[in-house]
């Protein structure tokens, strides 16, 4: 749902492990916003709460950005993407018919699966050492950055 355009586009992959510290919370809002007036396309499935934390900051630009959904395409739009869906800054994506309805560990995996592969730059803003985005990049042969 959207722009396929968007896909031409330079794209970075933006994931992070949901428990996070506080500090790492901060380096992530600052790369967003270092992301939304830079222009970057960044792509996430902006599940997490800081994942969602970021979008909310993306938001605020004018840079396409693409949405990798864990389950079925959306029925129902939420009203903060409206506006960037009608104007063509994002993309909707789901690997899912529309009959997977919950997001689980399964389907959040071959979500993240899916951003990595169609990404051209990894950034990580928390990586949980035991985590599923740790067991994850233990198979991905691109280069990952990891906010300091």
């Amino acid at each position: 749902m959207g722009n396929t355009g968007i896909l031409t586009w330079h794209k970075t992959a933006f994931l992070c492990s949901r428990n996070i510290h506080g500090d790492a919370i901060l380096r992530c809002h600052d790369w967003a916003v270092r992301m939304r007036d830079e222009g970057r396309c960044v792509i996430s499935g902006f599940h997490s709460l800081i994942e969602k934390d970021v979008l909310r900051y993306l938001l605020r630009g004018h840079q396409p950005l693409i949405i990798i959904l864990a389950r079925g395409m959306k029925k129902r739009i939420e009203p903060e993407l409206k506006k960037p869906l009608d104007v063509g800054r994002l993309l909707i994506l789901s690997p899912f018919d529309r009959e997977v309805k919950r997001v689980t560990a399964e389907t959040a995996m071959i979500r993240n699966k899916v951003m990595i592969d169609i990404a051209d730059h990894i950034v990580v803003g928390h990586l949980n050492p035991d985590g599923n985005i740790s067991n994850l990049f233990k198979s991905v042969n691109k280069e990952i950055e990891f906010l300091r």
